[in-house]
């Protein structure tokens, strides 16, 4: 009930300030509630059919929801099979596995026969989620990951407590006991108490069998064609694993027997195996440990035996979703490259090229023997869709899907233009420019400028519907791939190595004077806003220049001090030279705080009160000096939001809405067109 309030709530909001954007053909936050997205798309052993996941916003509930759907491998024939998620063919066709809602509770494991009948069976009963479900090469079984309970404390506290309890007295519960280093994961909660297995389970039903078990965590499994071992990455299986930052392996265990055997053990991240097709080697990513903030991995193969472990390929970006060529001559994987993501191979010899081209981001899931590729295609304008290429042929992909076209039918998209700018130290800069969809060469608009988080990650040319949907509302959306982005080599993104933020604020600075350059800014309303590592930048920004007329610093780092040690992993340590206690300057220097005797600007707060990745009390640090200097400033505290303002479809909305009201309420001079809009 209460879900369903928040939605109606947002979509009372929504309605009287789209009206406009409707009439006049653009893109609305009403849009938003209908938008579908599609994904994990398989092509079937017979190369006819495709499965994939489609979703879609149940606005009731206030959540995402998906079913999976087949059609025909020309795209022909598209329809829903069942409510859920993640499919994956059998070996031999005759039947799909995916995860839906299930009984008990939760996530579960269902197969359904894909003959006329249609018959669909629970496979699993478990209380806690399946992922990273794959089937066994005979089709009898299936393997998948689950949390299990860690080994029971040694403390004896409670049991004592028990005898000295009246009967029928009500105690308050148990505290919880936490004594590992990495205790929590944003978006999970606590996490001290788990350890991840692999488990098999028969494809029609029945109890789940561990094949892993112990105090440490398995991962993905990935079974050799012969269906007796799992190959799987983890973290190094020593005492006091949990302090060994930056190290995982590659290992392989016996289905039957749970005998565990490394097949890699540098000292480094190795991560990612695939199997050959013909079982004797495991394709995966790594490096060479380094205390670095970034590098990029390399390719790697190991005989299945655990020798000659060698570097396949390695080109200064990181290789991803690793698929063996199906005759095993190669390993198949995607490239993100300047803002754009396209597949490679490369051959046992080591001789890579890319096998695509082209300003999208491509994600192949699947390749065929045939030959045939299946994944998503998205672009500036081109919301993602299922794709289809012959690998041979790449130039000739085809879109088979269209979940979108009937929203956009009769709507003007902004044009995005692709930057490059030299900032300091000669650095060349890529950024894009989002414009509204009216964009009138002799008239003035104002700015937001959009700074991604990470602070390793990659802006691209997705299609984005948030800054379409600002441009819709009047503004020009710049935004750049400042140093420390990924996606231009590890020298690019290691430049902000203990010293973050600092030059990338340069690097954001000229972006926004190379677009001012072009003659269409209002120079009296320039707006900054970014999540995470984009809201570290946002509230560096406002102590170093009162250029912009209002800021939005979401889910930011305020104070490294009190961040390391608060943050959902101890990793953060590791990003100064020394630890805060042996000299404070390194952090203190850094931090958005001690600059806040700077700020003029009005600056909004937004992050989710679940974060455990930049936790709320930053943002009430942040808040608090603020107004206690009497900087305008509000607190926006989203509630059932983890690490982000906008998991939840009625939040995405609400993070839109609040941005512009916000720049509206601050604008100087004539109000930004659409403002608050």
């Amino acid at each position: 009930m209460k879900r369903s309030l928040l939605v109606a709530a947002a979509v009372v909001l929504v309605l009287p300030a789209i009206l406009s954007a409707q009439q006049s053909g653009k893109l609305t936050l009403t849009d938003y509630l209908e938008w579908e997205g599609v994904g994990q798309p398989q092509l079937s052993p017979d190369g006819t059919q495709i499965i994939y996941s489609r979703s879609w916003v149940d606005k009731v509930n206030d959540r995402r929801e998906s079913s999976v759907y087949i059609m025909n491998a020309d795209g022909s024939k598209p329809r829903r099979l069942v409510d859920g998620s993640g499919p994956v063919w059998s070996p031999d066709g005759t039947r799909i596995a995916y995860t839906a809602t299930g009984q008990p509770s939760g996530n579960q494991i269902f197969v359904r026969y894909m003959d006329a009948e249609g018959a669909v069976t629970q496979v699993t009963r478990l209380t806690t989620a399946p992922t990273n479900l794959q089937w066994a090469p005979d089709g009898k079984s299936l393997a998948f990951t689950t949390p299990v309970p860690a080994p029971p404390s040694s403390w004896r506290v409670e049991g004592q407590l028990s005898d000295l309890r009246p009967r029928g007295a009500t105690w308050t519960a148990a505290p919880r006991i936490v004594e590992k280093l990495d205790y929590r994961q944003d978006g999970q909660g606590f996490t001290s108490d788990t350890v991840q297995h692999i488990f098999v389970v028969p494809a029609d039903g029945g109890t789940p069998r561990a094949v892993t078990s112990g105090e440490w965590s398995a991962g993905a499994p990935n079974f050799t064609p012969d269906g007796k071992t799992i190959v799987y990455g983890a973290g190094p299986r020593v005492p006091d694993a949990e302090y060994a930052w930056r190290e995982s392996d590659i290992y392989a265990v016996d289905v039957e027997s749970g005998r565990v055997r490394a097949l890699t053990s540098r000292k480094g991240p190795d991560a990612s195996p695939v199997v050959s097709p013909d079982g004797k080697l495991v394709a995966y990513t790594g490096y060479d440990h380094n205390t670095q903030t970034w590098t990029d991995s390399e390719l790697y193969v190991v005989n299945i035996d655990g020798t000659n472990a060698r570097v396949l390929y390695d080109m200064d970006r990181s290789p991803s979703n690793l698929t063996w060529a199906p005759d095993g001559s190669g390993v198949y994987f995607t490239v993100q490259n300047e803002g754009a993501q396209n597949l490679h191979v490369v051959t046992l010899t080591g001789q890579g090229r890319p096998v695509t081209k082209g300003a999208h981001m491509l994600a192949v899931s699947d390749i065929h023997q045939n030959g045939m590729a299946v994944g998503t295609l998205t672009a500036p304008q081109l919301p993602g869709d299922i794709i289809s290429f012959n690998v041979l042929r790449p130039a000739e992909i085809k879109t088979l899907t269209a979940v979108n076209a009937d929203l956009l039918h009769g709507k003007k998209l902004g044009a995005v233009e692709e930057l490059w700018y030299t900032s300091v130290d000669n650095m060349r800069v890529q950024g894009w420019l989002v414009k509204p969809p009216d964009f009138d060469p002799t008239k003035k608009y104002p700015l937001m400028l959009s700074i991604h988080g990470g602070p390793h990650s990659m802006y691209n040319v997705g299609f984005n519907f948030a800054f379409q949907e600002h441009a819709a509302n009047g503004y020009l959306v710049l935004y750049t791939n400042p140093r420390g982005s990924t996606g231009y080599g590890s020298e690019f993104g290691n430049a902000i190595n203990n010293a973050y933020p600092s030059k990338d604020f340069d690097d954001l600075m000229k972006g926004v004077d190379t677009v001012i350059a072009k003659g269409n800014v209002d120079t009296q309303n320039l707006f900054v806003y970014g999540c995470s590592g984009g809201g570290v930048l946002t509230a560096w920004i406002v102590g170093h220049t009162n250029r912009f007329a209002a800021a939005s610093a979401n889910c930011p780092v305020i104070n490294w001090l009190s961040f390391v040690g608060t943050t959902d992993g101890p990793g953060w340590y590791r990003n100064f030279l020394k630890m805060p206690w042996e000299d404070p300057t390194e952090h203190l220097k850094r931090s958005p705080l001690m600059y806040v005797g700077n700020v003029t600007t009005p600056t909004m707060l937004m992050t989710g009160v679940n974060d455990l990745r930049t936790p709320i009390s930053q943002t009430e640090e942040f808040y608090e000096a603020l107004k206690v200097r009497k900087v305008p400033t509000a607190m926006i505290r989203f509630n059932e939001e983890w690490h982000g303002t906008s998991a939840k479809p009625s939040n995405f909305i609400r993070t839109q809405l609040y941005l512009r009201e916000w720049f509206k309420k601050h604008s100087r001079g004539v109000s930004p067109v659409g403002g608050g809009r």
